[in-house]
């Protein structure tokens, strides 16, 4: 073996130790993300019933984000620690990342109507916040949409060797 061959493997598996265990560490704060979610709402509900509900909203949104960061490493873990940095065909990149990019915009949308709910409720004048992050979710599934249309003609192309409609 040549001394660059053998970096190379060195820091593919320093890497992969590298996301594992950061990706173990988001997986942890993720679970104690919902446990605290958990011990807010039965707080709320041994203290009095008029807290309970925005509880309720702020647990709905904790979890919520708890899914998103589990979610999150189980995909670093998947494409980075098992699968390594191998080459894989275009097709498989875009479902991957698709995956991927529709949990976040579901965490998005998720923590929108959560939002929207909790502020209108308290002071409708500041519903700006809440109305731009359900149009900032609508932007990634657009987005998303783009990336689609775009990488599936270029996949078309490459396999037929000639242009392809979209």
């Amino acid at each position: 073996m040549t001394k660059p061959h053998l970096i190379n493997d060195a820091m593919e598996w320093l890497s992969r130790i590298a996301f594992g265990t950061a990706c173990l560490v988001l997986m942890a704060m993720s679970l104690a993300l919902v446990g605290f979610a958990t011990t807010e709402l039965y707080g709320a509900a041994t203290r009095s019933q008029g807290e309970f509900g925005d509880a309720l909203l702020s647990a709905i949104g904790y979890v919520v984000i708890a899914m998103a960061v589990f979610d999150v490493a189980k995909y670093f873990i998947e494409e980075e620690v098992i699968r390594g940095r191998e080459m894989r065909i275009a097709s498989e990149a875009r479902r991957s990342l698709t995956k991927f990019i529709s949990t976040i915009s579901i965490a998005v949308f998720i923590e929108g109507l959560v939002t929207v709910v909790r502020v209108s409720k308290q002071d409708v004048d500041k519903m700006l916040y809440p109305n731009l992050l359900l149009l900032t979710a609508i932007v990634i599934v657009v987005g998303l949409g783009l990336y689609q249309r775009l990488s599936a003609a270029i996949e078309r192309k490459d396999e037929g060797g000639k242009s392809a409609k979209p």
